[in-house]
C-alpha cells in the first residue's frame, strides 16, 4: 500500500486520467492530486463526439465528466493546456513544456492514444480532418450540413459513426475502405454486411476495396480524394480515421517497458512500481484470454482507474471485467462484449433484416468468447455473463430464438 499522503501526478486528462483522480479521493488518498492535460477543457467523454456532438444533441455540460468546481471541491490541481515533456524517474519529476517541474510520489500515466497518420499526399490541405478530441469534433461539425460532402477516408467504427451523423445533417457522405468490407478488422462479416447495407440504405456510399493515393484540393483546400484506380470522389471535407496509436513516448523515453502500448499488470503498475498507466495507452492482462493485448474503450478506461486507484489505496482490488464496446449509428445500438479470441464458429441469432440480431463466438468447447449484438440487450447482456462464467453453451440453443437468453444461459 502507498503512502496515502504522497504526491500523484496524473498525466492525461481524459476519461482515464479524470476518472482515477475522483477514485483516488473516494478511496481516501490524502495527498496532492495533479491533474495534467493538454487540451483547454476539463475531462469529458469522447464517444458522443462521433454522434451526438456532430449532431447538435449534446453540449459541453452533458459531455463534461464532472461539474468544473468537482475538482476544486476535491483538492485536485487541474492543469490544463499544459503538455508533459519528459518523465525523470530518478528524480521523480514531470518536466512540462512550459519548462515547469511537478515532483511526484506516485504517477498515472493516461495519455491515450492519437489518430494513426498514414503518409498521404494532402494531407495538410485545409478541411482534412480527423476525430478524437472536442477540438477535432468541433471542425467537423462546421463542415457538415445540407448539401455538404463528406469523404471519409475508411471504414471502422469512427468513420461509419461520423457518416451517419452527417446524413442526420443533410450532408452526403461517401465511405472509402481498402478491405472488402467495413469494419473488417473488428467484426464479423455478417455484423459488417448488416451494416454496410444499413448505410447504403440510409444513402451513405461505399467504396470497398478502394486504396487512396492522394487528397486534392483547389486553393489550399481538400476537393476530393484521388483513388488508386483513377477515380475522383469529390468533396467539401475529407475525415481521415485509419485507427489509432498509443501516445507511449513518454513512457517509452523514460524506459519503461512498451510494446504497442505501455506494459501493465492487472494492478496497472508498469515496470516502475512508482508508476501506473491507464486507458487506450496501455497493453495489459487479458485474464479471460491468457494474453495481452490494447483496449480502447471507455469501459477499459474506467476498469483499469478502479484497478490503480485500489492498488494505490491499497483496498480490494476490482474482479476482471468482460471486455465490451459500443457504437450508435442511426437507431441502431451496436453492443459488443468479449473478444472473439480463439473462436472457431459464429452462431446467428435472430434476423439480421429485421434489424434485431446478435452473433455469438464460440470457442472449440463451445464455450462464448464474443458476442456482437444489433439492438438486442438481452443478447448482449447473457452473452457477458456467458463469457464470464465459460461455461458451454448447445450452439442449438444459441440459435432458437424461441428460448430466452435467461433460459439459455441457464
Amino acid at each position: 500500500m502507498a503512502d496515502l499522503a504522497g504526491r500523484i501526478v496524473i498525466l492525461g486528462a481524459g476519461h482515464a486520467g479524470g476518472t482515477a483522480a475522483a477514485l483516488l479521493r473516494q478511496l481516501g488518498w490524502a495527498g496532492p492530486i495533479t491533474l495534467v492535460g493538454d487540451e483547454p477543457i476539463a475531462p469529458y467523454q469522447r464517444p458522443p463526439l462521433s454522434k451526438a456532438w456532430l449532431k447538435g444533441e449534446a453540449d459541453a455540460d452533458s459531455l463534461a465528466l464532472r461539474p468544473e468546481s468537482f475538482y476544486a471541491d476535491h483538492q485536485i490541481a487541474l492543469r490544463l493546456n499544459a503538455k508533459a515533456a519528459a518523465i525523470d524517474r530518478a528524480a521523480k519529476d514531470v518536466l512540462l513544456a512550459s519548462g515547469e517541474r511537478l515532483a511526484y510520489d506516485y504517477m498515472i500515466i493516461a495519455t491515450g492514444a492519437r489518430a494513426r497518420r498514414i503518409p498521404l499526399p494532402g494531407l495538410e490541405l485545409d478541411g482534412v480532418l480527423e476525430l478524437r478530441t472536442a477540438a477535432d469534433a468541433d471542425r467537423l461539425k462546421a463542415a457538415l450540413g445540407p448539401g455538404k460532402r463528406l469523404a471519409v477516408v475508411g471504414g471502422g467504427y469512427i468513420g461509419l459513426e461520423a457518416a451517419a451523423s452527417a446524413r442526420a445533417l443533410g450532408a452526403e457522405a461517401t465511405v472509402i475502405e481498402m478491405m472488402p468490407r467495413v469494419l473488417a478488422r473488428v467484426a464479423c462479416e455478417p455484423l459488417s454486411l448488416f451494416i454496410q447495407d444499413y448505410h447504403r440504405e440510409n444513402g451513405v456510399s461505399l467504396e470497398l476495396s478502394a486504396g487512396v493515393a492522394a487528397l486534392e484540393g483547389e486553393g489550399g483546400h481538400v476537393s476530393g480524394v484521388r483513388l488508386t484506380d483513377g477515380r475522383f470522389i469529390a468533396c467539401d471535407s475529407a475525415l481521415v480515421g485509419v485507427g489509432a496509436v498509443p501516445n507511449q513516448e513518454l513512457a517509452e523515453a523514460a524506459g519503461l517497458a512498451c510494446d504497442m502500448g505501455v506494459v501493465v499488470d492487472l494492478t496497472a503498475k508498469t515496470s516502475d512500481p512508482a508508476i501506473y498507466a491507464i486507458g487506450d495507452c496501455t497493453r495489459r492482462p487479458l485474464p479471460l484470454y491468457g494474453q495481452t493485448g490494447r483496449l480502447e474503450s471507455v469501459p477499459n478506461a474506467l476498469e483499469q482507474a478502479k484497478q490503480a486507484a485500489a492498488d494505490l489505496c491499497g483496498t480490494k482490488p476490482p474482479n476482471p471485467e468482460v471486455p465490451w464496446f459500443w457504437s450508435d449509428q442511426y437507431d441502431l445500438k451496436l453492443q459488443i462484449a468479449g473478444l472473439p479470441l480463439g473462436a472457431d464458429k459464429l452462431i446467428v441469432r435472430g434476423e439480421p433484416s429485421t434489424a434485431r440480431f446478435a452473433v455469438f463466438h464460440l470457442d472449440p468447447e463451445n464455450r462464448v468468447q464474443a458476442v456482437e449484438a444489433i439492438n438486442a440487450a438481452p443478447e448482449f447482456m447473457a452473452g457477458r455473463q456467458l463469457i464470464a462464467s465459460r461455461k458451454s453453451v448447445a450452439p442449438d440453443k444459441l440459435r432458437d430464438i424461441t428460448l430466452s437468453m435467461k433460459d439459455v444461459a441457464a
